[in-house]
C-alpha cells in the first residue's frame, strides 16, 4: 500500500522560503512520477512540479518558474519542494502524488484525470505579513 507522508508547511512572510518534504512508502520511486499539486481555498487543485522517473524530467506549472525546485533523496524514498520567494498567491494546502509509470501518467499525463494518483493527507503552506 503506497503511503505518502507531507512535512515542511508553515507560516512565512512573503520573499521567505520553505521545503516541503513528502516521505513515500510501500513503492519504489523508480518506478513512478511523484510531485506535488496544490488547493487554495475556493480554487481548484491544480499540478505545482513533478518529476517524471522514466526519463528524469522535472515539470513545473508557470507560475512558479524559477522559484520553486522539485528534486529527489537518491538513498531515501524522499521528494522535496523547495520553495523560495513566497509570494501570498502560494498560499494552499500542498499534496504530494505518486503515481505508477504507464501511458496516462508520463509527462504532462501526470496532472490528466485519467492518471490514478495516490495522494497525501496535505501540509497547509500560509504566505503572509
Amino acid at each position: 500500500q503506497v503511503q505518502l507522508v507531507e512535512s515542511g508547511g508553515g507560516l512565512v512572510q512573503p520573499g521567505g522560503s520553505l521545503r516541503l518534504s513528502c516521505a513515500a512508502s510501500g513503492l519504489i520511486l523508480d518506478y513512478y512520477n511523484i510531485g506535488w499539486f496544490r488547493q487554495a481555498p475556493g480554487k481548484e487543485r491544480e499540478g505545482v512540479s513533478w518529476l517524471s522517473m522514466n526519463d528524469g524530467s522535472t515539470y513545473y506549472a508557470d507560475s512558479v518558474k524559477g522559484r520553486f525546485t522539485i528534486s529527489r533523496a537518491n538513498a531515501e524514498n524522499t521528494v522535496y519542494l523547495q520553495m523560495n520567494s513566497l509570494e501570498p498567491g502560494d498560499t494552499a494546502v500542498y499534496y504530494c502524488a505518486a503515481a505508477e509509470l504507464d501511458y496516462y501518467c508520463s509527462g504532462y499525463g501526470f496532472l490528466s484525470p485519467a492518471c490514478r494518483r495516490d495522494w497525501g493527507q496535505g501540509t497547509q503552506v500560509t504566505v503572509s505579513s
